[in-house]
């Protein structure tokens, strides 16, 4: 199936789940906490603070807090100008704090590198070994489950879970980047989606049945467009490119699959919890938006990197990634939505928000 036709089955499952939605949907100031969960499209510097890396280097942050500050950005997230959005401050990182007064906004649990599924049933599922400490989504949720004691102190669990907006991604992604990196056939990964969505949806389901009533659960982004993939997976075969975007349309078909089956399993979670107010967030057709209206936007060369590896296709090289010797940043990251190969901008991330906030890319709306 290509990629248009996946496509038209995303908008139908979307209209199958808007259908559905009560309409009764929390505007944006019935907000106490943000709570977040993903991996380094999400994270506020869990991973930063745990193993180090380029996070921690300039350029990263250099937009928004003029230093790094462990996200993988040069700036704010996405789920950093939705929790602004609603009047909050930006989640911190989880791992970063133990006190009631430390999580009185909300957290970010997400850490970089996570998948949706464990290390063990990965392993099971796609036949690979996962090397290093396992941050999966269950992980995440086990340590919200562990500090929500702290959390509700002086209030109530039921009070904390009905009046806070948890986030659930975008993750799932690097799931199949492990494939990609073994060159597995895209065809064969989509044989690993029933897994990766089932582990979305239980997270869903078990933050609903701790009191959870509002929830945004983004799906994956436009992965055929990552810089870094343009690169890993170059082709001479101009068909292997779609010729609007030109960006690798088995990969984004890859990620289409994913964001159909992942809305038709929160279809599902919202017959079965039908007071919880479930919000799918298309970052993929908001990121593909971006790109296809990159003219406009005086964006020149929307699948370059901002930081990364002069003179380099795309901007990009796994040998002089951003942050490191010889690296080098673009003067104006307002004029990129790639920050470094992997990661959006901090002004690609606001785009998205605000077309999931107020825009056509939430379903059902927020406001």
């Amino acid at each position: 199936m290509d990629s248009t036709k996946l496509s038209l089955a995303v908008a139908f499952a979307l209209f199958v789940l808007l259908s559905s939605a009560d309409a009764t949907a929390k505007s944006l100031c019935c907000i106490d906490r943000v709570f977040t969960f993903g991996d380094s499209m999400t994270d506020a510097g869990n991973a930063c603070q745990v193993q180090g890396g380029n996070c921690g280097v300039i350029p990263y942050g250099e937009t928004y807090f003029h230093k790094p500050n462990g996200r993988w950005c040069d700036g704010r997230l996405i789920v950093d100008f939705i929790a602004q959005a609603y009047g909050l401050p930006l989640p911190p990182p989880s791992m970063a704090g133990n006190t009631r007064e430390y999580f009185l906004n909300g957290a970010n649990f997400a850490y970089a590198g996570s998948m949706a599924l464990n290390i063990s049933t990965y392993k099971k599922v796609t036949g690979l070994d996962r090397a290093g400490p396992d941050h999966s989504l269950g992980i995440q949720l086990q340590s919200f489950k562990d500090l929500l004691p702290v959390i509700s102190q002086g209030s109530s669990v039921t009070a904390v879970m009905t009046n806070s907006l948890f986030i659930v991604g975008e993750i799932g992604g690097v799931d199949y980047i492990g494939g990609l990196v073994s060159n597995k056939p895209t065809e064969e990964m989509k044989s690993w989606t029933p897994s990766v969505v089932a582990a979305i949806g239980s997270a869903v389901n078990d933050l609903i049945n701790l009191g959870a009533t509002t929830l945004i659960v983004p799906g994956n982004f436009a992965i055929g467009c990552a810089p870094w993939f343009l690169t890993l997976l170059k082709s001479n075969n101009s068909g292997d490119y779609d010729s609007q975007t030109g960006c690798l349309k088995k990969l984004n078909e890859l990620a289409v699959y994913h964001n159909t089956m992942l809305t038709q399993e929160l279809a599902k979670q919202r017959l079965l919890h039908p007071l919880a107010n479930i919000v799918y967030a298309d970052y993929y057709g908001a990121q593909t938006q971006l790109i296809l209206t990159s003219k406009s936007r005086d964006i020149p060369a929307p699948l370059y990197a901002c930081c990364g590896a002069p003179g380099q296709p795309y901007n990009f090289s796994l040998n002089m990634q951003c942050g490191s010797k010889g690296s080098q940043v673009c003067p104006d990251p307002t004029k990129y939505i790639s920050w470094d190969g992997n990661h959006l901008t901090e002004a690609a991330n606001n785009v998205i928000a605000n077309g999931i906030l107020y825009g056509p890319y939430a379903i059902p709306p927020l406001v």
